[in-house]
């Protein structure tokens, strides 16, 4: 089967759909990735086709807040969106696949699989498309609506319309006039944990909760996942010494809010340090995009800075994990056994922080306009007395198989579809 993954965003957006297209090319499928450039994920070994956008320079250039995007919409968010709307079309007539997974920002992929007369499955990487009445939609509201909950989930159809445009020109380069109407997506995967997420019993039985769609974990034997050996060229690379040094020195806490370059990065950065330091505890800090700065004063053997780290490799040793709560380095976190103290800036992470607080899987999370040394450092304290509720978390997400269950679905549409060609 030929599979064309199509996915958008920074490292949080690609990184999921690079072990997806790992998965399935070591199963035997025919697989094209098309992606950004310069996500920071390892794409050695994938088939991958670029869309020609850079998400982390729109980052660097204007941070993550809304307002800023708003403004920038015409000069910087909007040409990026016309990149992955009118280049995913380009991608899939190249590739003439059978079915098309796609992200959430990629508009454009109904029409595109509804002109090719092929399915498509969307990939929901937080609940914030498919209505239910447990909770509302990831990246409004923080606390249940009760039966107003499926009206929140209007938010994600309001936001695609913003680049009507765009999906126009991608029905040209398909040859389709743009119909009022495309197909709904034949499954929709959410590659959470149920160890995290609970299933909302009113999902129809097309929307499937998979699990992290997470790399395969290397040890002596080569690199392997849930289900068994996989694509070894997927093997991570050589762990960083400096990091590997200060990881297995003794206890320290982990903090990094990846592509969340906002507000003052410098005083988060001297918060952070001086909260470790009350606790007594060593801090490994990863700047990411330019979340946190850390000053020359406060620098000393206690604290290292890097740009970023493995999460697998550094998140099981450390005593807790301050990160800005994406879905991504939530599910890291709780694989690893660490607690959160979740620092939320945008979309959906107040959700997740206000979820794993809920499930007794973290302290309440801190907005990050309320960061303190005083918050994190009470939140330091805390964290020990959610250890026990995060290793059984940490265990039962051991025996997921998310990217094994997501081919399973697209396997199972492949079988029920005629070929296209």
């Amino acid at each position: 089967m030929r599979i064309l993954i199509a996915t958008a965003g920074s490292r949080g957006d690609v990184e999921p759909f690079a072990a997806l297209a790992r998965r399935a090319a070591a199963s035997g499928h025919d697989v094209r990735l098309a992606a950004p450039d310069r996500s920071g994920v390892d794409l050695t070994g994938i088939d991958v086709r670029s869309l020609g956008v850079d998400f982390s320079a729109l980052i660097e250039s204007q941070g993550v807040s809304p307002l800023a995007a708003m403004r920038n919409l015409r000069d910087a968010v909007r040409p990026v969106m016309r990149g992955v709307i009118v280049g995913a079309a380009h991608a899939a007539l190249e590739f003439r696949p059978d079915v098309i997974v796609w992200h959430p920002k990629v508009l454009s992929v109904p029409l595109i699989a509804d002109a090719l007369g092929i399915p498509h499955v969307l990939a929901e990487m937080v609940p914030a498309t498919t209505p239910t009445r447990e909770f509302p939609a990831a990246g409004t509201v923080t606390r249940s609506l009760g039966p107003l909950n499926p009206l929140t989930y209007r938010a994600a159809s309001a936001a695609g319309a913003m680049f009507g445009r765009e999906v126009g020109e991608a029905a040209e380069v398909m040859g389709v006039t743009r119909p009022r109407r495309s197909s709904a997506p034949a499954a929709t995967l959410l590659p959470i944990s149920p160890a995290i997420l609970s299933r909302p019993h009113d999902w129809p039985e097309s929307v499937v909760l998979t699990g992290a769609w997470r790399a395969p974990v290397t040890d002596a034997s080569g690199p392997t996942d849930a289900s068994g050996p996989t694509d070894a060229s997927a093997t991570p690379p050589a762990p960083d010494q400096a990091v590997d040094a200060f990881v297995h020195a003794g206890p320290f806490a982990y903090a990094g809010f990846g592509s969340m370059a906002a507000g003052d990065p410098a005083a988060r950065g001297r918060a952070l340090v001086e909260a470790a330091r009350a606790r007594g505890i060593r801090l490994l800090v990863a700047t990411g995009l330019g979340g946190i700065a850390v000053p020359d004063d406060l620098r000393g053997d206690d604290v290292l800075v890097t740009r970023s780290v493995d999460h697998a490799a550094v998140l099981p040793h450390a005593v807790a994990a301050v990160h800005h709560g994406g879905i991504g380095t939530v599910q890291a976190a709780v694989a690893a056994g660490t607690v959160s103290v979740i620092v939320p800036f945008i979309a959906d992470q107040p959700f997740w922080g206000a979820l794993l607080h809920r499930q007794g899987l973290g302290p309440a999370a801190i907005p990050q306009r309320r960061l303190t040394a005083a918050r994190v450092a009470a939140a330091f304290e805390e964290a020990p007395a959610y250890e026990a509720a995060v290793t059984s978390a940490a265990q039962r997400m051991s025996h997921d198989d998310g990217t094994g269950a997501a081919l399973q679905v697209l396997e199972r549409l492949g079988a029920s579809q005629p070929s296209p060609r």
